[in-house]
């Protein structure tokens, strides 16, 4: 039994029976929720009814963190699922994945049924429903096939760089520009990386019936046209599937919606001089490594802000949602009159669209690249798990416009040492090489900035699900 919040409307009210409706079902991640909750805005802007669906929990957080945006347009089904365990971050375990997540995954699996029967009820009010599903849910959605005006589109969250990095030794009967084909080898494997209870998750997703009748990528020409082609021409191959690019899907000019304390910090700082470091909801670190992140800036003498909490959990509202991250003793007093250390939800994409930030220390989850590269700030790469070394990649070797902190290796339980954080820092924030990446990052951006108010591919596809 679904549920659905009280201020919105009903999908079966005051809607015409020729009319399209769209459903999102996202990964239960933030990453992931994060990335369909703004194509919703996107789509809904359209005056099309969307309906965004998940568990009690994610609904909630994907809610929460997308605080400050008008999201009255946007109806919100929430559907029970089993109880799940919610262990914490393992900061000495023997890689960076965040296996304390996979037993809410797991546990999202049991929205199939649910799913589907909601579906098929907003089949009878509207002329076409469309399924656009995070292609980690592909479990979630195969049975959709069986409702006749039902239209899937497999959402893909992750960057077409990385995703034709996966994919490209299937591709034998492909011809890869050399160009593309270089680039595309230098991006670690992460075959035989995953644990065991996450690797079943993906079988799952895997082995599921294929509903799909296009894709959807959080991208555009600008960062990526080359593998976007590339992609394009292996999934037409593969089944005929027009690919849709209609990325970033975060706004182009960022409107200020929080009074947060490290705005106004910004605000008294000289314009690029300040890095941003955050390493997202998935990376916890553990006491040494962050003794030597925060020597390595204390010693670079830069200013900073300094997210530093620690992994999410996979119910961010049960006890201490993330582990805390211990910082060196005195360190935020000896640094107070040119950094902040936050600790807590940090407006990610007002710092890096303030004048003031001039580069940005990430893992390189493919939210952040984006937003990074919208706003034009070079970034410091260090990439933990799953897409974030080839996103690393792509950033720093493709675009040109970032420098690697650390190599990614499967393991990654080596420690940084601090000299290479300040090294890293310094080479982004004073030298010549990094005030070229921040040229050539400011150029990129403005380009997207201008991709995106032009939103051809959105109005593309809105056109093809509405008049098709």
């Amino acid at each position: 039994m679904f549920r659905m919040k009280k201020e919105n409307l009903s999908p079966m009210e005051n809607h015409n029976s020729s009319q399209v409706t769209v459903v999102m079902v996202p990964l239960a991640a933030q990453g992931h929720l994060n990335q369909l909750l703004h194509l919703s805005r996107l789509i809904a802007a359209h005056n099309i009814p969307v309906h965004y669906v998940g568990s009690v929990t994610h609904i909630r957080q994907a809610k929460l963190r997308l605080h400050g945006w008008d999201l009255s347009n946007i109806h919100f089904i929430e559907f029970p699922i089993p109880t799940f365990t919610t262990p914490p971050p393992d900061h000495s375990a023997s890689h960076k994945f965040p296996s304390q997540l996979v037993p809410a995954l797991t546990a999202t699996t049991h929205l199939r049924h649910p799913v589907h029967a909601f579906v098929g009820g907003l089949s009878a009010a509207f002329r076409r429903v469309i399924v656009i599903y995070d292609a980690l849910m592909a479990y979630v959605v195969q049975d959709m096939a069986s409702i006749h005006n039902a239209h899937c589109y497999l959402f893909r969250s992750f960057s077409c760089f990385c995703t034709c990095s996966w994919e490209a030794q299937e591709w034998s009967d492909l011809p890869i520009p050399p160009a593309a084909a270089g680039s595309l080898n230098q991006v670690p494997s992460v075959k035989g990386y995953y644990s065991k209870e996450f690797q079943d998750f993906l079988d799952l997703q895997f082995g599921a019936k294929e509903v799909s009748c296009g894709e959807i990528i959080n991208s555009c020409r600008e960062i990526e046209g080359l593998y976007l082609d590339l992609w394009a021409q292996g999934i037409y191959k593969k089944g005929g599937l027009t690919l849709w690019a209609m990325g970033p899907f975060n706004p182009a000019k960022i409107p200020r919606k929080t009074d947060h304390e490290c705005l106004k910090w910004l605000n008294k700082q000289p314009q690029n001089s300040v890095i941003f470091i955050s390493f997202g909801t998935t990376t916890t670190f553990s006491d040494e490594q962050m003794g030597e992140i925060a020597a390595g800036l204390e010693r670079s003498k830069q200013r900073f802000i300094w997210v530093a909490r620690g992994a999410d959990k996979g119910d961010i509202f049960t006890g201490n949602s993330q582990q805390q991250q211990q910082l060196p003793e005195g360190f935020e007093e000896r640094v107070r009159k040119r950094g902040i250390v936050v600790r807590e939800w940090a407006p990610q994409m007002e710092i890096l669209g303030h004048r003031s930030t001039g580069g940005f220390m990430s893992h390189c989850g493919w939210n952040s690249c984006l937003e990074s590269i919208t706003s034009g700030v070079p970034m410091a790469a260090w990439p933990m798990h799953s897409d974030q070394p080839a996103n690393a990649v792509l950033v720093a070797r493709v675009l040109g416009i970032g420098v690697e902190v650390e190599s990614w290796t499967r393991q990654g339980t080596g420690v940084v040492a601090a000299g290479r954080v300040e090294e890293v820092v310094n080479r982004l924030m004073l030298s010549t090489e990094g005030n070229g990446m921040r040229k050539r990052a400011a150029e990129l951006g403005a380009k997207i900035r201008n991709s995106i108010l032009q939103s051809e591919q959105i109005e593309s596809f809105i056109a093809h699900i509405t008049n098709t």
